[in-house]
């Protein structure tokens, strides 16, 4: 993530219907702080967004110091250099662009919720190898009737604000979109189709005579499945954008070109260029540039 001093950085902020020239002037001092000599703010949309560029300070640096003054906005910093409008977003599905994990709510319906939830937690924070957590989970729902799996998309399935306007609108201006789950097709296929998704991979459950075998079909969808998805893409890796939120998006995060942690469990956050850390995914969109009348 780091990059020498001396390349020039490109500092957005968020806050959509409260952003002010104030908020400017506080990442302005922060930055003079540093030694660095910030630019004149620059606004995407007045009052919701606005570029600053800086000279003279580091990339991890920056972003902490303006994450630390400005706790209420989000704050992507990003070589300047770099294409702003990338070609290519790759990106997480649950707690991502939808606002649940699909394998919680499933074991809802088995009465398991609450055993689940909690070693997806700890899977998703980093502390449980993710297969063997995976594997552990969908043992749990063996035998379970098929038919519930779409009861649970159609009752639980939400998506995050702002997913479809994100993936849509760089569509509109040539991006290609790639969403790519530890979880699940039964979920990931319909997601992906309702959002605007050009391609889409995730696990396959076992399913024999109308019910879940408590088996997930290799190979599966793992942290390093998502890494070389994006590699794999076929795209210049600066114009990439990847988004998600747990331990096992973190390669993925750090390969990208902007690696983005989208209201992530604390290593994804940390290890990921940027954060959204209050707003929804149209966040991505004013890191890219694009004012509200591009939107899709």
């Amino acid at each position: 993530m780091g990059r020498s001093v001396t390349t020039p950085l490109l500092i957005t902020l968020v806050a959509e219907g409260a952003l002010s020239a104030g908020d400017a002037a506080v990442a302005s001092d922060a930055l003079h702080g540093l030694g660095a000599a910030p630019g004149r703010p620059a606004w995407i949309d007045p009052g919701d967004a606005l570029d600053l560029g800086v000279t003279g300070a580091d990339q991890p640096t920056t972003r902490a110091v303006l994450e630390a003054a400005l706790p209420h906005l989000d704050i992507i910093v990003q070589p300047a250099d770099a294409p702003r409008r990338k070609a290519l977003i790759i990106a997480d599905m649950d707690s991502t662009m939808i606002q649940c994990e699909c394998i919680d709510e499933l074991a809802d319906y088995a009465g398991l919720k609450a055993e689940v939830a909690a070693v997806t937690e700890a899977a998703m924070r980093g502390d449980l190898d993710f297969a063997a957590a995976l594997d552990a989970r969908v043992a749990l729902l063996a035998g379970m009737d098929a038919a519930v799996i779409d009861q649970c998309r159609r009752e639980r399935v939400r998506l995050t604000p702002g997913a479809t306007t994100l993936v849509r609108t760089m569509a509109a201006s040539g991006a290609h979109s790639i969403l790519i789950s530890g979880g699940f097709t039964a979920f990931a296929q319909p997601v992906a189709a309702e959002i605007g998704f050009a391609a889409v991979h995730a696990n396959v459950l076992r399913i024999a005579d109308g019910r879940l075998t408590g088996h997930v079909e290799r190979p599966i969808v793992d942290a390093a499945a998502k890494r070389a998805a994006l590699l794999g893409a076929g795209f210049d890796l600066a114009a990439t954008l990847a988004v998600g939120d747990g331990a096992n998006d973190i390669p993925m995060l750090e390969a990208a070109g902007l690696g983005i942690a989208f209201h992530a469990k604390p290593r994804a956050a940390a290890a990921a260029a940027a954060a959204v850390r209050h707003g929804d995914l149209t966040v991505l969109l004013r890191a890219q540039g694009y004012a509200r009348r591009d939107w899709a």
